[in-house]
């Protein structure tokens, strides 16, 4: 059985963090990596990563996180905010970054930027909002996945109120909208949930060959 493999069935969504433990400065560099170098779609990035560390705004996320213990207890709580509206502002940035990066003149790329420009900024406001929310579930599996493989815990949460965490987090003003929620850390020796045996569909039931 490969290491993938192992690491996936030693990770599960923690219910109990273990408050005392705290994710070292080393490792939260390589989640932060891990996150960074996720696919996206165009490579664009359309979203922020912010760490809450403070334990007053933790605090205050935890009522309008279904009062799930995970927000104050982890070492870390990550949420991963999508851009709203995004547009020719953010599609430049992206070509600057490109053209520095690989020392390409921004000549050679200009019909490529006019056509992600075309078919980004022709979609309606809604329509690009849920496209940059979808971006973020694909910097969140690159975080399972690394957290896993550093035997970090972690719990994907949807279950909290976006509007109230734009709030109290001031994301709105950023440009941006609370998408998903991670807290990270080490699990409880009296969560229970960890000795659950995986329940997934079998490869009949989930794979179709056609």
């Amino acid at each position: 059985m490969s290491n993938f493999i192992q690491d996936a069935n030693w990770r599960y969504a923690t219910k109990k963090f273990d408050a005392t433990k705290k994710v070292s400065n080393e490792d939260l560099d390589t989640l932060k990596e891990a996150i960074r170098l996720s696919s996206s779609s165009y490579g664009l990035q359309p979203y922020k990563v912010i760490f809450v560390e403070n334990p007053a705004l933790r605090a205050q996320l935890q009522p309008v996180s279904w009062g799930q213990t995970q927000i104050v207890d982890a070492s870390h709580l990550i949420v991963f905010a999508n851009i709203t509206n995004i547009g020719e502002t953010e599609i430049d940035a992206y070509f600057k970054n490109l053209t520095e990066t690989r020392n390409i003149p921004m000549e050679a790329l200009q019909g490529y930027a006019d056509f992600m420009k075309s078919k980004i900024t022709s979609l309606s406001e809604e329509a690009r909002n849920i496209w940059t929310s979808k971006q973020t579930y694909l910097a969140l599996g690159n975080l399972l996945n690394a957290a896993a493989e550093l035997k970090i815990d972690v719990t994907p949460m949807e279950g909290f109120e976006p509007e109230q965490y734009n709030e109290i987090l001031g994301l709105k003003k950023l440009g941006l909208n609370a998408s998903l929620v991670a807290p990270i850390g080490y699990r409880h020796e009296e969560d229970a949930t960890q000795h659950y045996v995986k329940v997934r569909k079998s490869n009949e039931e989930l794979f179709l060959n056609l």
